[in-house]
């Protein structure tokens, strides 16, 4: 199994520990956000992950390093030079596997209860972990789940290649910040360059190719972005 850790973020909701840490290393009961993903993916099977690095890059690599990689093959793609947001982070991370499955992609700072080895397992296509929470903005699905676009509530704003979404019927659903990318997809993403969002891939392929979301109600889920929510955090793990 295959994974990426999205690590490259700046953190800057988590001031002023992330003055001197990237967010990855922002301890919960002791332990980094990045041990506490890499000892549940190791867990489930995963044996090869790549972790992308930007803010304090040094740190998380020095860190993997010290602890031997958690006696799993682990890789970084360094995005010192430029932050290249999830798709951009994606694209260039894709190549440092060693071989073209499916990979489950995972932010450092989301703590769940999700059944990640059922989530991977299952995904026949691209999947995208959703769930129904209050949020201003909310990727659009299908009665057969298949995402269709997004819509910002606040604003009123579509995102969608359907001309018609306003008028389909669709269901509003929160992303995890967890997903399971499909390789099959890459060679849509040719014309992409540099640094950009994956939700505005999928929203810009979804009518060529299918990409499903997977609800799931007992799915209970903790950005780490704020620093109230160390504690909440601790509590929850």
């Amino acid at each position: 199994m295959n994974a990426l850790i999205f690590a490259a973020g700046l953190g800057t909701r988590l001031k002023p520990l992330t003055d001197t840490m990237p967010k990855a290393m922002v301890p919960v009961n002791g332990r980094p956000l990045v041990q506490i993903l890499i000892e549940k993916l190791k867990g489930i099977g995963v044996n090869e992950i790549v972790i992308n690095v930007h803010h304090f890059a040094q740190q998380i690599i020095d860190f993997v390093e010290a602890n031997n990689s958690f006696g799993i093959n682990i890789k970084f793609s360094d995005e010192t030079g430029m932050l290249l947001e999830t798709g951009g982070g994606l694209k260039k991370a894709v190549r440092l596997f060693s071989d073209e499955q499916p990979i489950l992609v995972h932010n450092v700072d989301i703590l769940s209860n999700a059944d990640l080895f059922s989530l991977y397992n299952n995904a026949e296509t691209t999947t995208l972990l959703v769930s129904q929470r209050d949020t201003q903005r909310y990727l659009l699905f299908d009665d057969t789940n298949r995402l269709i676009g997004w819509k910002n509530i606040a604003t009123g704003e579509y995102k969608s290649p359907f001309p018609d979404i306003k008028e389909r019927p669709s269901r509003g659903l929160a992303f995890s910040g967890i997903q399971v990318f499909h390789p099959s997809l890459l060679p849509l993403m040719d014309s992409w360059q540099g640094k950009f969002s994956i939700i505005d891939f999928y929203l810009s392929i979804c009518d060529k190719v299918e990409i499903k979301g997977c609800f799931d109600p007992q799915l209970q889920l903790l950005d780490v972005g704020k620093l109230d929510s160390i504690a909440k955090a601790e509590a929850f793990l």
